[in-house]
């Protein structure tokens, strides 16, 4: 497993500059299999401010262009420290100190439905497996994919 860890500063942020991700991941070039992916973020804040960094629009939006250009970019984060926190910047939820992050259900369940059904055709694409990936990934957010999904996935020619 290859870890790369990817700094992102307040003014990438500020700029919705995401040439810190373009210089180690072309859009146009799938990363290795084995690849998995972090975020450095250095957004410094007021510390008086309780927001936890997801709650803050200029990250979010960051985030949301990042998604825009890298839709496969899910597969490949660390998904015991960044998958969560990444759902959390895409997706509407509460947090609470003493529960963690709590995500609107409908929003998750249309978020992760939209992923599996982009990830499923390009992992097809790359020539990868598939629905174990994809399983494992929604499995991490408390999801499950009944395995007749799949089938009717491979039945579109998908």
């Amino acid at each position: 497993m290859t870890v790369l860890e990817i700094p992102v500063s307040r003014s990438v942020i500020e700029r919705l500059d995401l040439q810190p991700v373009q210089q180690v991941l072309p859009p146009d070039k799938p990363p290795a299999p084995d690849l998995q992916i972090r975020f450095a973020i250095d957004f410094p804040r007021d510390p008086t401010d309780p927001r936890e960094l997801s709650e803050v629009p200029e990250v979010r939006l960051w985030f949301i262009r990042l998604d825009a250009h890298y839709p496969w970019l899910p597969l490949f984060l660390d998904w015991q420290q960044e998958l969560a926190r990444y759902v959390a910047m895409l997706v509407p939820h509460q947090f609470s100190p003493r529960e963690g992050i709590q995500f609107n259900p409908e929003a998750l369940d249309i978020f992760l439905m939209g992923k599996v059904f982009y990830l499923y055709h390009w992992l097809r694409q790359q020539g990868w497996e598939r629905e174990g990936k994809l399983t494992q990934m929604v499995e991490v957010l408390g999801y499950q994919l009944d395995p007749e999904l799949f089938r009717i996935l491979a039945a579109t020619g998908d």
